[in-house]
C-alpha cells in the first residue's frame, strides 16, 4: 500500500462512502487511545489494509470536526511500527481550517496473520474481535504453494491424452489467434502453457490433459462424476457417468448431458415469446469451471455434479479456497489452484480467475431465477446449488423491455440491487451505492423519505405487465399506513393529546418533517387536529371544535 499523503479529494471520497473492512472514522476531538488505534491498525492489516481517520464523526451525514491527537507524528508512526511490526504511515490534512490525521496500515503478508498483545485483531461491525481458529487457518494455509504447479513425481508425457492435447491446441488458437500453435510440438506446446518445466509434468497437466490411465496413476481423485436423479427423494440415480480424464476432453461431453434433460420453458408477451432454459449453459459451465479450479486436489474426492429436473447440485472437495468466505465469495479472488486458472484463462474458458460466480449470479438475476446457492458449504466441501425454477415471469418481460445495451452495462452489484428489489430484500451496504445508477436509469423508484426511504420496482414493470393498479397501490402503501399508524397513537391518546416527539416515536424511520406533512394532509382531512404551538402543540383526533367548517 503507498505511502504517499492522501489528497483532499481522497478525503472527501472517504467522507462520502462507507466504512467496511478497509476504512474506519472515529471522532477524538482531543485524544485517542493509542491502544485501541493499535489494535485497529492490527485488524486493517489483517483485512488488506486501510485507513483510521480521527477528526470525524463516524455516522452519516459525516462531519469534520478536526482532531488534536498525536501531534507528534514521528513519535505515533514509530510507536506504532514497533507494535504492529509493519510501516505505519500517518499525515496530517487540513480541512476548512480543521486538523484530520489518516493512519494508513498496509496490508499484512501472505500467509501471515498480525497480532497484538496475543490477539489476531479483526473488524465485525463496529467492533474488533479476535480472529477465530478457521479464519486463522485459512490466511496460514495461503502461504501454502500452488499444488497444481507442482510436479507430479513419475509422471511422463505418455500419461496425458491426445485428445485434451489436441483440445488444448484448439482453444488456445481460437481464443489467442497465434499461428504457431498450431505447428507447434506438443513438447513445446506444454511447455508454454506451463503444463510442464523442463518436459517433465505439473499436476495441472494431469488435471486439464490426463488419460484415464495417467490419472489412475498418479492423480486418481481427479475425477468427476455426474448423476441424474427424476426426483429429489429417489436414492438411486437413472444415470450415472464417471468422467476420470482430462478435463478438457470431457467438459463438452458433460454439458451435452446435462442438456439432454434441460427442459425449456415458454413465456408469451403479446406476440413475443421467450424461451428460458431451466439450466443456464453458461452458469453451468461457470460452475463446473470453478469447481475444478478452486477444489482441493490434496483431498481424495471426487467432484460430484447430481441433476434433478429443477434442480443442479456441483459438489467440490476442500472447502473454500484460503481467505474466499461466504459473505466474499463474490468480491474476493483467489483461485487454489492457479496454474490451473491460467490455462483456463489462456483458452477463452474463463475471462479472468474468480470471475464465475459474478456471471453466474447476473445470468440468474436476468432469467428471474433464485440466486447461486452456497449456503450448505463447509470446510471440507463445496457444495453449489443451481434451481432452473424461474420465480418471475413479469419479471422477464421487465428486464427484455429494459433492453440489452442497457443491461449490459450493468454491474454484478446492480443486478444483485434489482434482485434485492424486487423480491423485497434486504439492500446491504455495498449495493447502496449503486442505487443512484437504477434509478438514473429508470429502472427502480423510491418511496418513502429518509431512513424510511424503500424502494421497487419502476412503475414500468407494472405498466409492462398489465398491473398498473399495483403499482399504484404498492406506491401508496407506506403513506397510508404511516397515517393509520398515527391516527390509531392519536386516537389512543386524545385524552391529553400527543405531541410532535411522540408521533416520531411510532414513526422512527421517518423524518420529522415528513412526519409534519403527513399530519397537515390529515388535519385538512378533518382526520386530526392540533392545539398549542411549536414543541407545546398536541394532537387530537377530528377535527378542532372551535374552528368552523368555512375556516379550513
Amino acid at each position: 500500500m503507498s505511502t504517499s499523503v492522501p489528497s483532499l479529494e481522497q478525503l472527501e471520497s472517504w467522507l462520502a462512502g462507507n466504512e467496511d473492512e478497509h476504512l474506519e472514522f472515529k471522532e477524538a476531538r482531543n485524544s485517542y487511545d493509542s491502544e485501541k488505534l493499535t489494535r485497529y491498525c492490527v485488524a486493517l492489516a489483517n483485512e488488506g489494509g486501510g485507513q483510521v481517520i480521527l477528526g470525524v464523526t463516524d455516522k452519516h451525514p459525516r462531519r469534520v470536526v478536526g482532531t488534536s491527537a498525536f501531534r507528534d507524528l514521528s513519535k505515533l508512526k514509530r510507536g506504532l511500527g514497533q507494535r504492529v511490526q509493519l510501516r505505519i504511515d500517518a499525515c496530517e490534512l487540513e480541512h476548512k481550517g480543521k486538523r484530520v490525521l489518516v493512519v494508513t496500515a498496509p496490508p499484512r503478508p501472505i500467509g501471515m496473520p498480525i497480532q497484538y498483545k496475543g490477539s489476531y485483531w479483526m473488524r465485525r461491525g463496529e467492533d474488533l474481535v479476535a480472529m477465530s481458529p478457521d479464519t486463522l487457518k485459512a490466511i496460514f494455509d495461503e502461504g501454502q504453494p500452488d499444488y497444481s504447479a507442482e510436479l507430479c513425481p513419475g509422471a511422463s508425457i505418455e500419461d496425458l491424452d491426445d485428445v485434451a492435447v489436441g483440445r488444448l491446441r484448439e482453444l488456445w488458437f481460437a481464443a489467442s489467434g497465434n499461428q504457431a500453435l498450431k505447428e507447434m510440438g506438443t513438447a513445446q506446446l506444454l511447455e508454454d502453457a506451463e503444463l510442464t518445466v523442463d518436459g517433465k509434468i505439473t499436476y495441472a497437466a494431469l488435471i486439464l490433459l490426463g488419460s484415464r490411465k495417467g490419472l489412475g496413476r498418479h492423480l486418481a481423485q481427479a475425477e468427476t462424476i455426474f448423476e441424474y436423479r427424476s426426483s429429489e427423494s429417489e436414492i438411486a440415480h437413472a444415470q450415472r457417468l464417471e468422467f476420470r480424464q482430462g478435463f478438457l476432453s470431457f467438459i463438452d461431453e458433460l454439458w451435452k448431458t446435462i442438456n439432454l434433460r434441460n427442459e425449456v420453458h415458454l413465456f408469451r408477451d403479446g406476440l413475443f415469446r421467450y424461451e428460458i432454459s431451466t439450466f443456464n449453459e453458461g452458469a453451468v459451465r461457470e460452475a463446473i469451471l470453478n469447481a475444478l479450479a478452486h477444489r482441493d486436489y490434496r483431498f481424495g474426492g471426487s467432484i460430484f455434479i447430481r441433476q434433478f429436473p429443477r434442480k443442479l447440485e456441483i459438489i467440490s472437495p476442500g472447502g473454500f479456497p484460503p481467505g474466499i468466505t461466504l459473505e466474499n465469495l463474490l468480491w474476493r479472488q483467489s483461485p487454489r489452484n492457479r496454474r490451473v486458472a491460467e490455462v483456463m484463462a489462456k483458452c477463452n474458458l474463463v475471462e479472468r480467475s474468480g470471475q464465475g460466480v459474478n456471471l453466474m449470479v447476473e445470468a440468474c438475476v436476468q432469467e428471474s431465477k433464485p440466486l447461486p446457492d452456497f449456503s450448505a458449504s463447509d470446510d471440507f466441501e463445496v457444495n453449489l446449488v443451481l434451481n432452473g425454477e424461474v420465480q418471475d415471469d413479469r419479471f422477464l418481460v421487465f428486464l427484455e423491455k429494459i433492453g440489452a445495451e442497457t443491461l449490459a452495462s450493468f454491474t454484478t452489484e446492480d443486478f444483485l440491487l434489482l434482485n434485492a428489489v424486487q423480491g423485497e430484500g434486504e439492500i446491504g451496504e455495498r449495493l447502496r451505492s449503486r442505487l443512484p445508477v437504477l434509478l438514473g436509469l429508470g429502472v427502480i423508484e423510491s418511496k418513502g423519505r429518509g431512513r424510511g426511504t424503500k424502494y421497487m420496482l419502476s412503475q414500468r414493470f407494472y405498466n409492462l405487465t398489465g398491473k398498473p393498479g399495483a403499482y399504484s397501490r404498492e406506491k401508496g402503501l407506506d403513506t397510508e399506513t404511516n397515517k393509520a399508524l398515527l391516527r390509531k397513537h392519536i386516537e389512543r391518546y386524545k385524552t391529553n393529546g400527543s405531541p410532535l416527539r411522540d408521533l416520531q416515536e411510532v414513526l422512527p424511520a421517518v423524518s420529522s418533517k415528513h412526519i409534519q406533512h403527513l399530519l397537515a394532509g390529515m388535519r385538512i382531512a378533518g382526520e386530526v387536529h392540533l392545539r398549542g404551538k411549536t414543541r407545546g402543540g398536541r394532537w387530537f383526533p377530528g377535527t378542532d371544535p372551535g374552528i368552523q367548517e368555512g375556516d379550513l
